[in-house]
């Protein structure tokens, strides 16, 4: 199912990356990257967003969805390990 050790799915990474790689680790609008990754706003919302704040990893803000230092350190991470 592609759930890694910390229980974030091939979504919840690409989100992340997204996030890291295309815009500096955010501020993102929801919509920018819901459309980044072509995924509904909803689902976004409803599913990978809570998650991944309650990992810390993601926190919502008044000018959009940034990465925390725990976020940006599992980025930086997956990408070395990729290596």
């Amino acid at each position: 199912l592609g759930i890694d050790d910390l229980g974030l799915e091939e979504i919840d990474r690409e989100l992340l990356r997204i996030i890291y790689h295309n815009f500096n680790g955010g501020p993102v609008g929801i919509s920018t990257l819901a459309a980044s990754i072509s995924e509904e706003i909803s689902t976004i919302l409803d599913v990978h967003e809570p998650y991944l704040m309650k990992c810390g990893m993601l926190k919502r803000t008044s000018r959009g969805r940034v990465l925390t230092t725990g976020g940006i350190k599992y980025v930086e991470r997956e990408c070395h390990q990729e290596k």
